[in-house]
């Protein structure tokens, strides 16, 4: 456990010891712990929150002094757009990670190999992508995670090494449960959220501010919004956003590559 989860576990006991002897102590005591639960909540409604686990909101600093960043496409795959997100993507040259929902990939399996056949790299999104993720029990998460890992293995042949939580939102039980499959948290230092936004000029806008090298980038081949003319958000920024990345001197690279 980190340190702040060391600390809340030994706080809980010393809250109830404190209850025992000085009983009539008990509503600070009470308010501490629910103070302690509020705190632990908000911070895993931060999706880039390092305190509760270890947790890529950058890539490595040898990626960095390579001038890599990371393009991650999450919850796909989609019938529709991941096709023509990888001929985007192989028209620039440019390899992204893929975050995907298990049950998609059992779904639309050729889409999920034809990621990995291109040299991208497909990673753990959750089984079933529930908004209620973050609620679940150590057990369920285990299951949950266990599940996406048959399921991506399974398509693709490879196992995948990094998780990003659905919508990033995590509860304080996530992080020893990676630790037992072996899988590194991923969020991201800046997304456009091109689920919620039709302007894709303004999710442009949002990933090239301040843009540079290390920086891991969000976009969405699932659950995409769509422009007023009805194109897929993604598909209108993702050219324009690797153009920028070759302006600046920058090359894509997958998460896998980037911890080399």
């Amino acid at each position: 456990m980190t340190a702040l989860l060391r600390a809340s576990l030994a706080w809980h006991v010393a809250a109830a010891a404190l209850t025992l002897l000085q009983p009539r102590w008990w509503p600070w005591t009470l308010g501490a712990v629910v103070a302690d639960h509020l705190l632990l909540t908000a911070l895993g409604l931060w999706p880039r929150s390092h305190a509760l686990g270890s947790n890529w909101t950058r890539l490595p600093a040898g990626a960095a002094a390579r001038r890599e960043v990371g393009i991650t496409i999450d919850d796909g795959p989609d019938p529709e757009i991941t096709p023509q997100v990888l001929a985007i993507l192989a028209e620039h040259g440019a390899h992204a990670t893929f975050f995907c929902i298990g049950e998609r990939v059992e779904r639309f399996p050729l889409l999920a190999r034809a990621c990995v056949a291109q040299g991208h790299a497909v990673e753990n999104h959750s089984q079933r992508h529930r908004h209620h993720f973050a609620l679940y029990s150590p057990s369920a998460l285990r299951a949950e995670l266990q599940q996406a890992q048959r399921s991506i293995e399974r398509v693709c042949g490879v196992p995948p090494r990094f998780f990003r939580a659905p919508a990033g939102l995590r509860s304080p039980l996530l992080d020893p449960v990676l630790r037992q499959l072996g899988l590194q948290l991923a969020s991201w230092t800046r997304r456009g959220f091109d689920t919620v936004n039709s302007d894709a000029a303004a999710v442009l806008r949002r990933l090239t501010a301040h843009l540079g090298a290390g920086d891991i980038l969000l976009l969405h081949d699932g659950h995409a919004a769509r422009t007023s003319a009805g194109r897929p958000v993604v598909l209108e920024v993702l050219p324009a956003l690797l153009k920028a990345i070759e302006q600046r001197g920058l090359r894509t690279v997958t998460l896998r590559e980037a911890a080399r």
